[in-house]
């Protein structure tokens, strides 16, 4: 399954086929990174180009690169580069594909990776558009259920948070739902996915959608918590965001009733809204989640650059 040259910059530009081809080779490229990687990508170079701050992200496609035998240049932030001179995007990208060989991009504009992919002749990996998407992160999430939970179908995962703003969850939604999981929405009214993309997913996949606003009342009913923090800048208006600030907190006390399987999963960074008290529960696996982050990049740069 050929996908040298492709961008990624929404789950949609691949087929289920495509998604369960990239796990697949996670699974190898984990056991190849536990051994200290190889020279799949000796020669190449890959470019980070981050115009919002990230601390996973970021480090996992440059360990991904690195793991492969590959190198990495680029920036983290505007200052010290030809954007503080007012460069356009455009440009910045028709001159940095001179250089490396796959482009990874994060700006806070909705549509950029896409703008970015336009402008550029080799592959562009989309690293979080705004509060749009972020397939990648979505891939590797897709690849911690299917690790720790050998399955998707049947599953009831609940989305606990920022629905509106947080683009991780609408990104995770859209690919469980493609994948037959049952959805549980648990946000404060002011922060619930939009109306118009609940019932998109409820009529291009005739999925179960629930939405709730107390964690409490489906805790005995779920397989998977994927928590969210509310992000205060993705918020127009700072006295919004004190409304809601810490509305939400996982404790070990809540766990108590949950089952006994249930996996608990946030993107991080996290702020308040898991209890340090739950990391050493068998249910929390957000660490373990961040590590997979880089066998899963290093699939998707093989597979782009290298076409394997």
């Amino acid at each position: 399954m050929n996908l040298k040259g492709r961008d990624i910059i929404s789950l949609d530009d691949l087929s289920d086929g495509q998604i369960l081809y990239l796990l697949k080779k996670a699974e190898e490229f984990e056991k190849i990174e536990e051994r200290g990687g190889c020279e799949l990508l000796k020669g190449k170079i890959l470019a980070t180009l981050f115009f919002e701050p990230s601390t996973r992200t970021r480090l996992s496609f440059e360990a991904a690169m690195h793991r492969l035998g590959g190198r990495v240049i680029g920036f983290s932030g505007k200052e010290g580069t030809s954007v503080r001179k007012g460069e356009n995007l455009a440009d910045t990208i028709r001159t940095v594909e001179n250089y490396c060989d796959a482009i990874v991009i994060r700006h806070p504009v909705e549509g950029s990776a896409k703008l970015a992919a336009d402008f550029s002749s080799i592959p562009v990996i989309n690293a979080g558009d705004g509060a749009h998407l972020h397939p990648t992160q979505t891939l590797l999430d897709l690849y911690t259920i299917k690790k720790e939970k050998k399955k998707f179908q049947g599953l009831t995962v609940a989305l606990v948070g920022d629905l509106k703003y947080g683009r991780t969850v609408h990104s995770l939604s859209k690919a469980l739902a493609r994948f037959d999981a049952n959805l549980i929405l648990v946000s404060p009214e002011q922060l619930r996915m939009s109306p118009e993309f609940v019932s998109k997913l409820k009529r291009d996949y005739h999925v179960e959608i629930k939405e709730e606003t107390k964690i409490e009342k489906v805790i005995k009913e779920i397989d998977v918590m994927y928590v969210t923090r509310i992000q205060r800048e993705r918020f127009p208006d700072l006295t919004e965001f004190e409304k809601v600030k810490g509305l939400y907190k996982v404790t070990s006390l809540l766990l108590k009733n949950a089952k006994e399987g249930l996996i608990i999963m946030h993107p991080l960074p996290r702020v308040d809204e898991i209890s340090p008290d739950v990391d050493k529960t068998r249910h929390a696996i957000y660490f373990k989640q961040a590590y997979y982050g880089i066998p899963v990049r290093m699939a998707i740069l093989a597979c782009l650059i290298k076409g394997e």
